[in-house]
C-alpha cells in the first residue's frame, strides 16, 4: 500500500482490535488509552492548520496516530516514553522508524528535531498536562498550534475568563499568548482503563498579535505569585515583590487575582519596571 505525504504506510488499527491486547497500560506514566474511532478522528480533524510539521506527544496505541497519518502534514514527529508502546507501533508498522522520538517530552529537547514553527497534538496523561503546558510556554515562539485532550475541569481552567473561580496561573499565562477554544468533552468510557473523571478537548491557537514591552520573566513571577496566595487581595498578595519606590496602582490592590486580565496582569509588569 503506498505512503502518504506523511510517510504512512498504510496500516489502519482495526476497529476490533482491543489496544489492551497490545500494551498493558502503566499506572505510573498515567495511560488511559483512547478506544473510539470517532473520538480519535474528531480529534485530528481539530488540527486545522495542516501546513507546518506536527508533533504527537504519546502516541500510545496509535489510535489518534492513523488519523493524523492520512493528512498532508510536511512531517509528524511522535514523542513516546513507553518502550513498549513504541516498539508496538513500529511492529505493527503503523508508523515508521524515522517518525519516531523515543523520549520523555518534558526532558525533551524539540529544537534537536524542529527549529522553526510547529504545531502539537495529543491526549495527554493527567498527571504531567500542566507541566506540557509550560513547555509550550517555553517554546511559543514556535509553536502556533495545540489540539489536546486532559482533564475536563483542566480543560474548563484553561478556557476560563477573568472573574470565574476556575480561572488561575496557566488561564493567564496561556491565554496572554494563545486564543483558547474548549472544543467537546470526551466520556471516560471510551478509554482503556476507564479513568475516574471526564476529559475535554481544547484548542490554543497563537494570537497574530503579542505582547511587548515587559519583561517576560517579571510577568510569569508576578502572575505565579498572585494566584499562589489568591485569597488575598494583589496589594498584599504582591507585597514581596513590590518596590518601595513602585507601590501597585490603587485600581489593582484591592483586587483579587481571578478579577484581572491578561492585560491588566501586563499593565502591573509594565508598571513595576516603569
Amino acid at each position: 500500500m503506498p505512503a502518504n505525504a506523511s510517510g504512512h504506510c498504510g496500516v489502519i488499527v482495526s476497529d476490533t482490535l482491543n489496544p489492551a491486547l497490545m500494551i498493558r497500560p502503566k499506572k505510573e506514566l498515567g495511560q488511559h488509552f483512547l478506544t473510539d474511532h470517532n473520538i480519535a478522528r474528531k480529534i485530528a480533524d481539530a488540527m486545522t492548520d495542516e501546513s507546518l510539521p506536527l508533533v504527537e506527544i504519546g502516541p500510545g496505541t496509535g489510535m489518534l496516530t492513523q488519523y493524523l497519518l492520512e493528512k498532508p502534514f510536511p512531517s509528524l514527529h511522535l514523542i513516546e516514553v513507553d518502550q513498549d508502546a513504541a516498539e508496538e507501533l513500529l511492529v505493527l508498522q503503523i508508523v515508521k522508524p524515522e517518525q519516531l522520538v523515543r523520549a520523555d517530552i518534558l526532558k525533551f529537547d524539540l529544537h534537536s528535531i524542529l527549529q522553526g514553527p510547529f504545531n502539537i497534538i495529543g491526549n495527554f496523561p493527567y498527571n504531567i498536562s500542566s507541566q506540557i503546558f509550560f513547555k509550550v510556554l517555553a517554546h511559543k515562539d514556535q509553536v502556533q498550534t495545540v489540539v489536546c485532550m486532559i482533564q475536563k475541569e483542566v480543560a474548563q481552567r484553561i478556557a476560563s475568563p477573568p472573574g470565574s473561580k476556575e480561572y488561575g496561573i496557566l488561564s493567564v499565562l496561556l491565554q496572554t499568548y494563545y486564543d483558547i477554544e474548549y472544543l467537546f468533552t470526551v466520556s471516560e468510557h471510551v478509554f482503556f482503563p476507564p479513568p475516574k473523571v471526564k476529559s475535554g478537548v481544547i484548542r490554543l491557537s497563537r494570537k497574530t498579535v503579542l505582547p511587548s514591552g515587559y519583561n517576560e520573566e517579571l510577568y510569569f513571577r508576578i502572575v505565579k505569585t498572585a494566584f499562589n496566595q489568591r485569597r488575598k487581595m494583589l496589594g498584599n498578595a504582591l507585597k514581596s515583590i513590590l518596590q518601595p519606590d513602585k507601590p501597585l496602582d490603587p485600581a489593582y490592590s484591592q483586587k483579587r487575582a481571578e478579577q484581572l486580565s491578561t492585560e491588566d496582569f501586563l499593565t502591573i509588569c509594565r508598571g513595576m519596571e516603569g
